[in-house]
């Protein structure tokens, strides 16, 4: 992926860093894979606000993902890379050789006219799908089911993905993003290969107007509220306002708080900050 710097010709572009999208080949997306997508501006069944610095925003689709990738042994070719508003990836097209199109999150390095398929015997390259069981020690996986079947849930995000590090029995253990050791069925399908969109995180936005682009509204911090809206509110002067927590009494740094005795914790060999959960 490559940024572009804008030249400040407006305080806006200043300090603007953006996408090139030197990888996307098309602004068009396949009209037979969008749904309509409406904002809730934070707001709940019954009308009232129930998240805060949410609304407005640019209107967008939703582009319909196949993340079960259930298509069996059948080569799809790649028709396009695109930009999907409601995630940070970029996603690709595929065309299979019955005719079906559907899009997949593309990982990196995946080219126009690349053949990809899945299923439980193919190679472990870039884009092909297949069970863990069948992938050698260090393969970079994404789009990792946690339960056979049920369609990737972990390592989705732009340039993430997680290592293959060991096979034990019925289970493999991965390698996270976050640094954390955990077991998944090894009959679970992923994805071969890295996320694309790596440097993402290193955008800058350049102006406030970019985040309300994105339904993203002004965040009071809670030191500059009244006590009577937040914990941390109130005090004379520039008061620090105590312990981080959140506007319910909760602490915001360092609490743990992840439920004790919680089902998975059997599949989790080492926490992301290097510690060995207790049996």
């Amino acid at each position: 992926m490559a940024l572009k710097k804008f030249k400040p010709m407006t305080a806006g572009t200043r300090w603007r860093i953006g996408n090139a999208y030197a990888e996307i080949t098309t602004n068009e997306p396949e009209k037979s894979l969008l749904e309509p997508l409406h904002s809730t501006g934070g707001r709940n069944a019954q009308g009232r606000r129930a998240m805060r610095y949410m609304g407005g925003g640019h209107k967008k689709h939703y582009r319909i993902i196949d993340f079960k990738r259930d298509k069996k042994d059948i080569q799809a070719k790649v028709v396009s890379i695109e930009y999907d508003p409601n995630r940070t990836a970029f996603i690709a097209l595929l065309q299979y050789a019955d005719g079906e199109k559907r899009y997949i999150i593309a990982p990196q390095g995946l080219q126009v006219g690349t053949t990809v398929i899945s299923g439980d015997e193919v190679a472990p390259e870039i884009g092909n799908a297949l069970q863990m069981k069948n992938m050698p020690l260090g393969t970079m996986i994404h789009n990792i089911e946690m339960q056979p079947g049920q369609g990737g849930k972990l390592a989705r995000s732009a340039g993430s993905s997680a290592q293959l590090s060991n096979k034990e029995e019925k289970y493999a253990v991965l390698k996270m993003p976050s640094g954390e050791l955990r077991k998944v069925l090894i009959n679970c399908y992923a994805t071969v290969g890295v996320v694309s969109n790596s440097d993402h995180s290193l955008r800058t936005a350049g102006k406030a107007g970019a985040n309300r682009w994105k339904g993203i509204r002004p965040r009071v911090r809670g030191v500059a509220m009244n006590p009577v809206d937040h914990p941390m509110g109130g005090g004379e002067g520039r008061a620090s306002g105590g312990h981080p927590r959140s506007r319910t009494g909760k602490y915001a740094k360092g609490e743990i708080t992840r439920t004790r005795g919680k089902g998975s914790d059997k599949m989790i060999i080492q926490r992301r900050n290097g510690k060995k959960l207790s049996k």
